[in-house]
């Protein structure tokens, strides 16, 4: 998963803070986030100032070329195709028919989380659609094994826009991060600059709080 920023420095800053990451140079002019030395995230620049501040979740897989055609044959669209991230892999940005965006990476020297799960780090994604049948025939069509195979341990859910937010916000990912703490971490957000857009709710996979950072950026944090 990744964040565009406007100001990756003010990024580094404000999640530096908020869930103890350290950074590194990664690709280009994107910064690697680390807890405890382990890629959790990253964080890059906005190559065009009209392009949204947020947060997207990529889903790993083996063939980025041919899981590309599956989305367009089942009515999403590429926004940007299978590109190829130096000797990093190949990535891919897609909308799936409502248009919620999210990416595919295909690893080479770069497999993806090195922790997840943990306070700190990406715990859930949550996508928020109007027709809730219609997105479980789409992505159970894609990411069949991954949700229903043996031994799968799914990372995602979905639930009605309106659960949430009023019924004009566009279908979307929301990532979510665990906290040990959420009324700490909260008070957190708001002393960095960031604002509470829901406070705390109950969920069937936690007790959730949407916030953003303090670019706009929306994430949700998590307390299990």
């Amino acid at each position: 998963m990744d964040a565009q920023l406007a100001d990756v420095e003010a990024g580094r800053r404000f999640y530096g803070d908020l869930f103890g990451w350290s950074f590194e140079e990664a690709y280009g002019t994107s910064v690697w986030a680390l807890l405890d030395g382990e890629p959790v995230a990253a964080l890059a620049p906005k190559t065009d100032g009209r392009m949204p501040t947020v947060w997207t979740v990529s889903f790993a897989t083996p063939d980025a070329a041919a899981l590309s055609r599956r989305i367009t044959a089942a009515g999403g669209q590429l926004v940007i195709p299978p590109t190829p991230v130096g000797e990093l892999g190949t990535a891919v940005l897609a909308t799936d028919p409502e248009g919620a965006v999210f990416g595919l990476w295909q690893a080479g020297g770069h497999p993806g989380f090195g922790r997840r799960r943990e306070v700190g780090t990406f715990v859930w994604a949550e996508l928020y659609t109007r027709d809730t049948a219609a997105a479980n025939a789409f992505y159970g069509d894609l990411f069949h094994d991954a949700l229903f195979g043996e031994g799968a341990r799914p990372d995602f859910g979905r639930a009605d826009v309106t659960d949430v937010y009023p019924p004009e916000m566009p279908p979307h990912f929301l990532a979510h991060f665990r906290v040990a703490d959420l009324d700490e971490a909260l008070g957190a957000v708001q002393r960095l600059g960031g604002r509470v857009q829901s406070p705390p709710f109950e969920t069937s996979y936690g007790l959730v709080a949407v916030v953003t950072d303090n670019q706009g950026a929306s994430f949700a944090l998590l307390r299990r």
